[in-house]
């Protein structure tokens, strides 16, 4: 593995759950694949890089998370073209799941930029980028 590609990244989440639930089908969707699974964690990998999501302890749990404070803002994913974008952001509408700027989407990012935004459960914004 180059030196310098991400590993893996490891997320506290308030209902694990719930969390694996709405990110199970979209990773899916993305090329990913169940890794890990244990009482207070999961993890979904493609290639050699992972995504963990823990169970964070009660005492943890306040203040909830909010992406304009400091730490993760959000996780941009690349689609394999506009059409993917466009068949994934129908399947987040049809869950329910409400795409953030919907006055500018799918160009919020600008002109040439085609992605969808949203957030998870702990609304932690998630981000679909077309090529």
């Amino acid at each position: 593995m180059p030196v310098g590609h991400l590993h893996h990244v490891e997320l506290y989440v308030s209902e694990l759950k719930r969390t694996v639930d709405f990110w199970r089908w979209l990773l899916e969707e993305l090329g990913y694949h169940s890794f890990q699974n244990w009482e207070e964690g999961h993890s979904f990998k493609i290639g050699d890089t992972y995504i963990v999501f823990v169970q964070v302890e009660e005492r943890f749990k306040e203040p909830s998370y909010h992406r304009c404070r400091v730490g993760l803002n959000h996780l941009a994913f690349h689609a394999s073209s506009r059409k993917h974008v466009d068949e994934l952001t129908n399947k987040l509408r049809a869950k329910g799941v409400t795409i953030l700027y919907q006055d500018r989407h799918p160009y919020a990012g600008g002109d040439d930029y085609y992605a969808v935004y949203f957030e998870d459960p702990d609304r932690m914004k998630v981000e679909i980028v077309a090529p």
